[in-house]
Protein backbone atom coordinates (compact mmCIF):
# COMPACT_ATOMS: atom_id res chain seq x y z
CA UNK A 1 0.00 0.00 0.00
CA UNK A 2 1.34 3.44 -0.93
CA UNK A 3 1.96 6.11 1.71
CA UNK A 4 -0.95 8.16 0.38
CA UNK A 5 -3.23 5.13 0.26
CA UNK A 6 -2.26 4.14 3.81
CA UNK A 7 -3.03 7.67 5.07
CA UNK A 8 -6.45 7.53 3.41
CA UNK A 9 -7.11 4.08 4.90
CA UNK A 10 -6.19 5.31 8.40
CA UNK A 11 -8.43 8.38 8.08
CA UNK A 12 -11.39 6.34 6.84
CA UNK A 13 -10.88 3.75 9.58
CA UNK A 14 -10.66 6.40 12.32
CA UNK A 15 -13.87 8.05 11.14
CA UNK A 16 -15.59 4.67 10.94
CA UNK A 17 -14.45 3.76 14.45
CA UNK A 18 -15.84 7.01 15.85
CA UNK A 19 -19.13 6.45 14.11
CA UNK A 20 -19.52 2.86 15.29
CA UNK A 21 -18.69 3.79 18.89
CA UNK A 22 -21.61 6.24 18.84
CA UNK A 23 -23.83 3.74 16.99
CA UNK A 24 -23.30 1.00 19.58
CA UNK A 25 -23.81 3.41 22.48
CA UNK A 26 -26.98 4.83 20.94
CA UNK A 27 -28.53 1.40 20.41
CA UNK A 28 -27.96 0.42 24.04
CA UNK A 29 -29.17 3.80 25.33
CA UNK A 30 -32.42 3.56 23.38
CA UNK A 31 -33.06 -0.10 24.20
CA UNK A 32 -32.44 0.14 27.95
CA UNK A 33 -34.01 3.58 28.42
CA UNK A 34 -37.31 2.59 26.83
CA UNK A 35 -37.32 -0.84 28.47
CA UNK A 36 -37.04 1.01 31.79
CA UNK A 37 -40.02 3.16 30.75
CA UNK A 38 -42.11 0.00 30.36
CA UNK A 39 -42.12 -0.55 26.58
CA UNK A 40 -43.10 -4.08 25.49
CA UNK A 41 -40.73 -6.25 23.40
CA UNK A 42 -42.74 -5.49 20.25
CA UNK A 43 -42.66 -1.74 20.95
CA UNK A 44 -38.90 -1.94 21.52
CA UNK A 45 -38.51 -3.70 18.17
CA UNK A 46 -40.56 -0.94 16.50
CA UNK A 47 -37.98 1.62 17.68
CA UNK A 48 -35.38 -0.02 15.43
CA UNK A 49 -37.57 -0.96 12.45
CA UNK A 50 -37.16 2.31 10.55
CA UNK A 51 -33.42 2.19 11.33
CA UNK A 52 -33.22 -1.08 9.40
CA UNK A 53 -35.65 -0.02 6.64
CA UNK A 54 -33.50 3.06 6.12
CA UNK A 55 -30.50 0.76 5.75
CA UNK A 56 -32.16 -1.18 2.94
CA UNK A 57 -33.02 1.98 0.99
CA UNK A 58 -29.76 3.77 1.79
CA UNK A 59 -27.48 0.96 0.66
CA UNK A 60 -29.23 0.72 -2.69
CA UNK A 61 -28.77 4.44 -3.30
CA UNK A 62 -25.48 5.01 -1.43
CA UNK A 63 -23.52 2.83 -3.85
CA UNK A 64 -24.72 4.96 -6.74
CA UNK A 65 -24.17 8.23 -4.82
CA UNK A 66 -20.57 7.23 -4.05
CA UNK A 67 -20.00 6.14 -7.66
CA UNK A 68 -21.40 9.48 -8.82
CA UNK A 69 -19.98 11.93 -6.23
CA UNK A 70 -17.08 10.06 -4.56
CA UNK A 71 -16.50 8.05 -1.41
CA UNK A 72 -15.55 10.96 0.82
CA UNK A 73 -18.90 12.66 0.18
CA UNK A 74 -20.86 9.69 1.52
CA UNK A 75 -18.50 9.32 4.51
CA UNK A 76 -18.93 12.97 5.51
CA UNK A 77 -22.69 12.78 4.99
CA UNK A 78 -22.92 9.74 7.28
CA UNK A 79 -21.01 11.41 10.11
CA UNK A 80 -22.95 14.67 9.80
CA UNK A 81 -26.33 12.95 9.76
CA UNK A 82 -25.45 10.94 12.88
CA UNK A 83 -24.67 14.17 14.74
CA UNK A 84 -28.06 15.57 13.68
CA UNK A 85 -29.83 12.37 14.79
CA UNK A 86 -28.21 12.50 18.23
CA UNK A 87 -29.22 16.14 18.69
CA UNK A 88 -32.79 15.34 17.65
CA UNK A 89 -32.98 12.43 20.09
CA UNK A 90 -31.92 14.75 22.92
CA UNK A 91 -35.09 16.78 22.26
CA UNK A 92 -37.34 13.83 23.20
CA UNK A 93 -39.84 15.01 25.84
CA UNK A 94 -40.60 12.53 28.67
CA UNK A 95 -44.11 14.04 28.88
CA UNK A 96 -45.03 12.73 25.44
CA UNK A 97 -47.29 9.70 25.26
CA UNK A 98 -46.05 6.26 24.26
CA UNK A 99 -47.39 6.51 20.71
CA UNK A 100 -45.76 9.85 19.95
CA UNK A 101 -42.51 8.76 21.60
CA UNK A 102 -42.35 5.59 19.49
CA UNK A 103 -43.00 7.48 16.25
CA UNK A 104 -40.44 10.17 17.08
CA UNK A 105 -37.71 7.74 18.09
CA UNK A 106 -38.44 5.58 15.03
CA UNK A 107 -37.91 8.63 12.81
CA UNK A 108 -34.67 9.61 14.54
CA UNK A 109 -33.43 6.01 14.40
CA UNK A 110 -34.29 6.00 10.70
CA UNK A 111 -31.97 8.98 10.17
CA UNK A 112 -29.29 7.19 12.20
CA UNK A 113 -29.74 4.11 10.01
CA UNK A 114 -29.14 6.19 6.89
CA UNK A 115 -26.03 7.65 8.51
CA UNK A 116 -24.64 4.26 9.50
CA UNK A 117 -24.96 2.75 6.06
CA UNK A 118 -23.48 5.76 4.31
CA UNK A 119 -20.43 5.44 6.57
CA UNK A 120 -20.23 1.64 6.32
CA UNK A 121 -20.47 1.51 2.52
CA UNK A 122 -17.78 4.21 2.23
CA UNK A 123 -15.35 2.43 4.55
CA UNK A 124 -15.82 -1.05 3.09
CA UNK A 125 -15.54 0.16 -0.51
CA UNK A 126 -12.35 2.06 0.33
CA UNK A 127 -10.66 -1.20 1.37
CA UNK A 128 -11.14 -2.73 -2.09
CA UNK A 129 -9.47 0.29 -3.67
CA UNK A 130 -6.67 0.81 -1.13
CA UNK A 131 -5.68 -2.70 0.00
CA UNK A 132 -2.49 -4.22 -1.47
CA UNK A 133 -3.07 -6.72 -4.24
CA UNK A 134 -2.02 -10.37 -3.90
CA UNK A 135 -0.70 -12.50 -1.05
CA UNK A 136 -4.04 -12.46 0.78
CA UNK A 137 -3.80 -8.69 1.32
CA UNK A 138 -7.47 -7.97 0.60
CA UNK A 139 -8.73 -10.53 3.15
CA UNK A 140 -6.32 -9.25 5.83
CA UNK A 141 -7.18 -5.58 5.38
CA UNK A 142 -10.96 -6.03 5.20
CA UNK A 143 -10.81 -8.35 8.24
CA UNK A 144 -8.79 -5.75 10.14
CA UNK A 145 -11.27 -2.97 9.35
CA UNK A 146 -14.36 -5.08 10.08
CA UNK A 147 -12.97 -6.72 13.19
CA UNK A 148 -11.70 -3.51 14.74
CA UNK A 149 -15.00 -1.79 13.92
CA UNK A 150 -16.98 -4.41 15.79
CA UNK A 151 -14.64 -4.28 18.78
CA UNK A 152 -15.19 -0.52 18.91
CA UNK A 153 -18.96 -0.99 18.56
CA UNK A 154 -18.81 -3.44 21.47
CA UNK A 155 -17.19 -0.75 23.58
CA UNK A 156 -20.03 1.49 22.44
CA UNK A 157 -22.59 -0.91 23.96
CA UNK A 158 -20.78 -0.74 27.28
CA UNK A 159 -20.38 3.04 26.98
CA UNK A 160 -24.09 3.49 26.29
CA UNK A 161 -25.14 1.42 29.31
CA UNK A 162 -22.64 3.21 31.56
CA UNK A 163 -23.68 6.68 30.36
CA UNK A 164 -27.35 5.87 30.90
CA UNK A 165 -26.68 4.70 34.46
CA UNK A 166 -24.30 7.53 35.40
CA UNK A 167 -25.30 10.60 33.36
CA UNK A 168 -28.85 9.97 32.20
CA UNK A 169 -30.32 9.76 28.70
CA UNK A 170 -30.21 13.39 27.52
CA UNK A 171 -26.72 14.20 28.79
CA UNK A 172 -25.33 11.02 27.26
CA UNK A 173 -26.82 11.76 23.83
CA UNK A 174 -25.63 15.38 23.81
CA UNK A 175 -22.11 14.37 24.87
CA UNK A 176 -21.85 11.84 22.04
CA UNK A 177 -23.09 14.41 19.51
CA UNK A 178 -20.38 16.87 20.60
CA UNK A 179 -17.57 14.32 20.33
CA UNK A 180 -18.70 13.03 16.94
CA UNK A 181 -19.02 16.58 15.59
CA UNK A 182 -15.43 17.31 16.63
CA UNK A 183 -14.23 14.15 14.84
CA UNK A 184 -16.16 15.10 11.68
CA UNK A 185 -14.45 18.51 11.64
CA UNK A 186 -11.04 16.87 12.11
CA UNK A 187 -11.66 14.42 9.25
CA UNK A 188 -12.89 17.21 6.96
CA UNK A 189 -9.71 19.16 7.62
CA UNK A 190 -7.21 16.29 7.46
CA UNK A 191 -8.58 13.74 4.94
CA UNK A 192 -5.74 12.94 2.49
CA UNK A 193 -6.23 12.21 -1.18
CA UNK A 194 -6.34 8.63 -2.39
CA UNK A 195 -10.05 7.89 -2.76
CA UNK A 196 -11.94 8.21 -6.09
CA UNK A 197 -13.92 11.39 -6.72
CA UNK A 198 -16.72 9.65 -8.64
CA UNK A 199 -17.80 9.47 -12.26
CA UNK A 200 -20.50 11.65 -13.74
CA UNK A 201 -21.95 8.93 -16.02
CA UNK A 202 -22.88 6.47 -13.21
CA UNK A 203 -26.48 5.25 -13.68
CA UNK A 204 -28.75 4.19 -10.83
CA UNK A 205 -29.81 1.01 -12.66
CA UNK A 206 -26.20 -0.22 -12.38
CA UNK A 207 -26.86 -0.93 -8.68
CA UNK A 208 -28.52 -4.27 -9.53
CA UNK A 209 -25.85 -6.88 -10.09
CA UNK A 210 -25.73 -9.49 -12.86
CA UNK A 211 -23.05 -11.44 -11.00
CA UNK A 212 -24.48 -14.78 -9.81
CA UNK A 213 -22.08 -15.08 -6.90
CA UNK A 214 -22.84 -11.57 -5.63
CA UNK A 215 -26.57 -12.27 -5.71
CA UNK A 216 -26.31 -15.60 -3.84
CA UNK A 217 -23.82 -14.14 -1.35
CA UNK A 218 -26.24 -11.27 -0.68
CA UNK A 219 -29.04 -13.81 -0.15
CA UNK A 220 -26.89 -15.75 2.33
CA UNK A 221 -25.91 -12.52 4.08
CA UNK A 222 -29.55 -11.50 4.53
CA UNK A 223 -30.44 -14.64 6.46
CA UNK A 224 -27.12 -14.79 8.33
CA UNK A 225 -27.68 -11.38 9.92
CA UNK A 226 -31.37 -12.05 10.42
CA UNK A 227 -30.34 -15.11 12.44
CA UNK A 228 -28.21 -12.96 14.71
CA UNK A 229 -30.59 -10.06 15.24
CA UNK A 230 -33.61 -12.27 15.94
CA UNK A 231 -32.17 -12.88 19.42
CA UNK A 232 -29.67 -10.01 19.69
CA UNK A 233 -31.91 -6.94 19.29
CA UNK A 234 -34.67 -7.58 21.83
CA UNK A 235 -34.69 -11.18 23.07
CA UNK A 236 -31.44 -11.53 25.01
CA UNK A 237 -31.22 -7.93 26.39
CA UNK A 238 -34.81 -8.05 27.68
CA UNK A 239 -34.42 -11.59 29.02
CA UNK A 240 -31.23 -10.79 30.93
CA UNK A 241 -32.61 -7.47 32.21
CA UNK A 242 -35.73 -9.25 33.51
CA UNK A 243 -33.66 -11.96 35.20
CA UNK A 244 -31.18 -9.55 36.84
CA UNK A 245 -33.31 -6.55 37.87
CA UNK A 246 -35.66 -6.60 40.88
CA UNK A 247 -37.44 -3.48 39.66
CA UNK A 248 -35.68 -1.04 42.00
CA UNK A 249 -33.49 1.82 40.70
CA UNK A 250 -30.41 -0.02 42.00
CA UNK A 251 -31.57 -3.23 40.37
CA UNK A 252 -32.14 -1.43 37.07
CA UNK A 253 -28.64 0.07 37.18
CA UNK A 254 -27.16 -3.37 37.84
CA UNK A 255 -29.15 -4.75 34.92
CA UNK A 256 -27.96 -1.92 32.64
CA UNK A 257 -24.30 -2.59 33.45
CA UNK A 258 -24.69 -6.38 33.18
CA UNK A 259 -26.58 -6.35 29.88
CA UNK A 260 -24.28 -3.67 28.45
CA UNK A 261 -21.21 -5.63 29.54
CA UNK A 262 -22.44 -8.86 27.96
CA UNK A 263 -23.39 -7.15 24.69
CA UNK A 264 -20.02 -5.37 24.66
CA UNK A 265 -18.14 -8.61 25.34
CA UNK A 266 -20.07 -10.38 22.59
CA UNK A 267 -19.33 -7.69 20.00
CA UNK A 268 -15.68 -7.37 21.04
CA UNK A 269 -15.18 -11.15 20.78
CA UNK A 270 -16.96 -11.06 17.43
CA UNK A 271 -14.62 -8.31 16.21
CA UNK A 272 -11.49 -10.04 17.50
CA UNK A 273 -12.35 -13.29 15.72
CA UNK A 274 -13.22 -11.38 12.54
CA UNK A 275 -9.82 -9.70 12.56
CA UNK A 276 -8.10 -13.05 13.16
CA UNK A 277 -10.14 -14.97 10.54
CA UNK A 278 -7.53 -14.76 7.74
CA UNK A 279 -4.96 -16.40 10.06
CA UNK A 280 -7.44 -18.96 11.41
CA UNK A 281 -8.36 -19.99 7.87
CA UNK A 282 -4.78 -19.75 6.54
CA UNK A 283 -6.21 -17.57 3.76
CA UNK A 284 -2.85 -16.18 2.68
CA UNK A 285 -1.88 -19.41 0.90
CA UNK A 286 -5.31 -20.67 -0.20
CA UNK A 287 -7.06 -20.13 -3.55
CA UNK A 288 -10.45 -18.46 -3.78
CA UNK A 289 -12.22 -21.78 -4.41
CA UNK A 290 -11.17 -23.06 -0.99
CA UNK A 291 -12.29 -19.85 0.71
CA UNK A 292 -15.72 -20.26 -0.93
CA UNK A 293 -15.87 -23.84 0.37
CA UNK A 294 -15.10 -22.56 3.88
CA UNK A 295 -18.08 -20.21 3.63
CA UNK A 296 -20.31 -23.24 3.03
CA UNK A 297 -18.87 -25.26 5.93
CA UNK A 298 -18.84 -22.58 8.63
CA UNK A 299 -22.48 -21.60 8.21
CA UNK A 300 -23.52 -25.23 8.76
CA UNK A 301 -21.51 -25.30 12.00
CA UNK A 302 -23.23 -22.09 13.11
CA UNK A 303 -26.70 -23.62 12.89
CA UNK A 304 -26.06 -26.12 15.69
CA UNK A 305 -25.61 -23.45 18.39
CA UNK A 306 -29.06 -21.76 18.40
CA UNK A 307 -30.70 -25.17 17.94
CA UNK A 308 -29.10 -26.51 21.13
CA UNK A 309 -29.76 -23.30 23.08
CA UNK A 310 -33.42 -23.20 22.02
CA UNK A 311 -33.83 -26.80 23.24
CA UNK A 312 -32.20 -25.94 26.59
CA UNK A 313 -34.46 -22.91 27.16
CA UNK A 314 -37.56 -24.91 26.27
CA UNK A 315 -36.50 -27.81 28.52
CA UNK A 316 -35.71 -25.53 31.49
CA UNK A 317 -39.12 -23.90 31.34
CA UNK A 318 -38.06 -20.96 33.56
CA UNK A 319 -34.93 -18.85 34.19
CA UNK A 320 -32.27 -20.58 36.30
CA UNK A 321 -28.62 -19.82 37.12
CA UNK A 322 -27.34 -22.81 35.13
CA UNK A 323 -29.42 -21.71 32.13
CA UNK A 324 -28.03 -18.17 32.29
CA UNK A 325 -24.48 -19.56 32.29
CA UNK A 326 -25.30 -21.90 29.38
CA UNK A 327 -26.79 -19.02 27.39
CA UNK A 328 -23.76 -16.79 27.96
CA UNK A 329 -21.30 -19.51 26.94
CA UNK A 330 -23.43 -20.67 24.02
CA UNK A 331 -23.96 -17.18 22.62
CA UNK A 332 -20.25 -16.41 22.87
CA UNK A 333 -19.59 -19.60 20.86
CA UNK A 334 -22.25 -18.43 18.39
CA UNK A 335 -20.45 -15.07 18.18
CA UNK A 336 -17.09 -16.67 17.39
CA UNK A 337 -18.49 -18.90 14.63
CA UNK A 338 -20.69 -16.09 13.34
CA UNK A 339 -17.60 -13.85 13.12
CA UNK A 340 -15.81 -16.30 10.83
CA UNK A 341 -18.89 -16.47 8.59
CA UNK A 342 -19.20 -12.69 8.52
CA UNK A 343 -15.50 -12.22 7.75
CA UNK A 344 -15.68 -14.71 4.89
CA UNK A 345 -18.66 -12.83 3.43
CA UNK A 346 -16.93 -9.46 3.80
CA UNK A 347 -13.93 -10.77 1.90
CA UNK A 348 -15.93 -12.56 -0.80
CA UNK A 349 -18.05 -9.53 -1.75
CA UNK A 350 -14.85 -7.57 -2.44
CA UNK A 351 -13.25 -10.54 -4.21
CA UNK A 352 -16.29 -11.04 -6.46
CA UNK A 353 -16.71 -7.38 -7.48
CA UNK A 354 -14.68 -5.33 -9.95
CA UNK A 355 -13.03 -2.01 -9.04
CA UNK A 356 -15.26 -0.02 -11.40
CA UNK A 357 -18.37 -1.47 -9.67
CA UNK A 358 -17.14 -1.69 -6.08
CA UNK A 359 -19.45 0.90 -4.51
CA UNK A 360 -22.46 -0.42 -6.47
CA UNK A 361 -21.92 -4.08 -5.54
CA UNK A 362 -20.99 -3.31 -1.94
CA UNK A 363 -24.09 -1.13 -1.65
CA UNK A 364 -26.30 -3.94 -3.01
CA UNK A 365 -24.69 -6.47 -0.66
CA UNK A 366 -25.17 -4.25 2.38
CA UNK A 367 -28.74 -3.61 1.28
CA UNK A 368 -29.23 -7.37 1.78
CA UNK A 369 -27.40 -7.12 5.11
CA UNK A 370 -29.78 -4.35 6.24
CA UNK A 371 -32.80 -6.33 5.02
CA UNK A 372 -31.65 -9.25 7.15
CA UNK A 373 -31.30 -6.99 10.17
CA UNK A 374 -34.77 -5.61 9.50
CA UNK A 375 -36.32 -9.07 9.34
CA UNK A 376 -34.37 -10.15 12.42
CA UNK A 377 -35.41 -7.03 14.35
CA UNK A 378 -39.11 -7.52 13.64
CA UNK A 379 -38.95 -11.25 14.38
CA UNK A 380 -37.00 -10.57 17.58
CA UNK A 381 -39.85 -8.58 19.10
CA UNK A 382 -42.57 -10.88 17.76
CA UNK A 383 -40.77 -14.10 18.72
CA UNK A 384 -40.05 -12.93 22.25
CA UNK A 385 -43.57 -11.54 22.70
CA UNK A 386 -45.30 -14.77 21.70
CA UNK A 387 -42.78 -17.53 22.39
CA UNK A 388 -40.09 -16.12 24.64
CA UNK A 389 -36.38 -16.65 24.23
CA UNK A 390 -36.81 -20.25 23.04
CA UNK A 391 -38.73 -19.07 19.97
CA UNK A 392 -36.12 -16.36 19.26
CA UNK A 393 -33.35 -18.97 19.22
CA UNK A 394 -35.36 -21.53 17.22
CA UNK A 395 -36.12 -18.87 14.60
CA UNK A 396 -32.40 -18.05 14.46
CA UNK A 397 -31.61 -21.72 13.75
CA UNK A 398 -34.08 -21.78 10.84
CA UNK A 399 -32.60 -18.59 9.37
CA UNK A 400 -29.07 -20.00 9.55
CA UNK A 401 -30.33 -22.99 7.56
CA UNK A 402 -31.65 -20.70 4.83
CA UNK A 403 -28.33 -18.84 4.78
CA UNK A 404 -26.55 -22.18 4.30
CA UNK A 405 -28.79 -22.82 1.27
CA UNK A 406 -27.53 -19.59 -0.33
CA UNK A 407 -23.87 -20.21 0.54
CA UNK A 408 -24.06 -23.67 -1.06
CA UNK A 409 -24.74 -22.01 -4.42
CA UNK A 410 -21.54 -19.96 -4.54
CA UNK A 411 -19.14 -21.02 -7.28
CA UNK A 412 -15.43 -20.46 -7.83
Amino acid sequence: MSERGLAAYIAVTAAYWAFMLSDGALRMLVLLHFHELGFSPVQLAYLFVLYEIAGVVTNLSAGWIAARFGLTSTLYAGLGLQVAALLALAMLDPAWGVGLSVVYVMAVQGASGVAKDLAKMSAKSAVKLLAPKGDGGLFRWVALLTGSKNAVKGLGFLLGAALLALAGFKAAVLGMAAVLAAILIAVLMRMPSGLPAGRKDAKFREVLSNNRNINWLSFARLFLFGARDVWFVVGIPVYFAAVISDGSPEGNRLAFFTVGSFMALWIILYGAVQAAAPRLLRARTRPEAEIIAEARHWVVALGFVPSVLAALVWWAGAPAPWLTVALIVGLLVFGAIFAVNSSLHSYLILAFTQEDRVTLDVGFYYMANAAGRLVGTVLSGLSYQFGGLAMCLATAAVMVGVSAFGAARLRA
